[in-house]
């Protein structure tokens, strides 16, 4: 069921735009050839609706903002039927909305910035993600936040001075560890059962100081690993500085974007790999001597991590055949 709300034509079919707002219940779509907009309920005969609408119209572009999974469902939907379509950062398209002076904020707006998200900004089209993949990204996405909580029950436990709420937290933690624990196991059967995800698991896992969670953290949420160059891979992980320059004024470069949860696990595998793995270790030891402040060094260290195991999956090799390794091996 939908209801349609005043259309005017303002472009052809061969450049038609379209935006889709989503929330739990309905998707607002709209489009650049008309000013109005269509909703659609937000289940299956709503989806199979809006996908059999698009089929006729084809267009060039269907942008769909990441709604904390509601839209989900609707976009391997889309992806199903091959249509172009891509998944958007709620910001960079609110972002879009303040540069052209919109602040008003409802579903049917937000549709409309994102037809002009569509066509301007050019985002990254979406792939259909492999039923292993999503399975896996559930996963440690459950696990990372049960880690999360488990560190502010512990923070908690160690403030409080009742009896009865230490028991209780206690009780907390003991059930989170285990569940924990459940996960690593479901994830390590789930690597394990796949023999590209295993191959890949190996070659990640031979680089010193990164384990199973850096590992399974990239497989999951990182599915450009080894098909993308090294500058679009620390960009996508939010490890490439960018320039803060305006006129004579030469700013400090700064990371920014990304994507802040494999950053974060980056991050403390990067904390192992200055200790433990001999190019990483030397790198750091190279920055802080020339004068760079621990976070740079560290941040920096974090980049070449990353770009070293993108080579790696890209090219098939492990740690000891990587030309670098060998040369610090023969140049001790």
């Amino acid at each position: 069921m939908n209801t349609r709300t005043n259309e005017r034509t303002h472009g052809d079919r061969d450049s038609l735009w379209v935006g889709i707002d989503v929330a739990k219940d309905k998707l607002d779509l709209a489009r650049s050839d008309n000013d109005g907009v269509t909703t659609f309920s937000n289940d299956d005969e709503g989806i199979k609706q809006l996908v059999r609408d698009m089929k006729s119209a084809a267009p060039k572009l269907i942008v769909v903002e990441a709604t904390g999974g509601y839209e989900r469902p609707t976009l391997n939907a889309l992806l199903d039927a091959r249509l172009s379509v891509a998944l958007v950062n709620p910001g960079r398209v609110r972002h879009l909305a303040k540069a052209l002076g919109i602040l008003a904020k409802t579903d049917a707006v937000d549709a409309r910035v994102l037809v002009a998200f569509a066509r301007h900004a050019q985002p990254r089209m979406a792939r259909k993600t492999p039923q292993i993949q999503a399975e896996l990204d559930a996963l440690v996405t459950c696990r990372r936040q049960l880690c999360k909580t488990r560190t502010e029950q512990s923070n908690r436990h160690a403030v409080t001075d009742s009896k009865h709420a230490r028991k209780a937290i206690d009780a907390v933690l003991k059930t989170i560890n285990k569940q924990i624990d459940s996960l690593d196991e479901q994830i390590r059967k789930r690597i394990d059962a796949d023999d590209h995800f295993n191959r890949m698991d190996k070659i990640i896992r031979s680089v010193p100081g990164v384990g199973a969670i850096l590992s399974a953290t990239l497989l999951a949420s990182l599915n450009e690993l080894g098909t993308t160059d090294r500058r679009q891979v620390g960009a996508l992980v939010g490890v490439a500085p960018f320039n803060r320059d305006s006129g004579r004024l030469k700013g400090t470069r700064s990371i920014r974007g990304g994507r802040a949860d494999i950053r974060a696990t980056l991050y403390m595998a990067t904390l192992a790999a200055t200790r433990c793995n001999p190019v990483i270790r030397t790198f750091y030891q190279r920055l802080k001597a020339a004068g760079k402040r621990s976070k740079v060094a560290l941040t920096a260290c974090m980049r070449k991590l990353l770009t070293l195991i993108n080579a790696m999956i890209r090219d098939g090799l492990h740690w000891h055949q990587l030309k670098v390794v060998q040369n610090l091996t023969n140049n001790p």
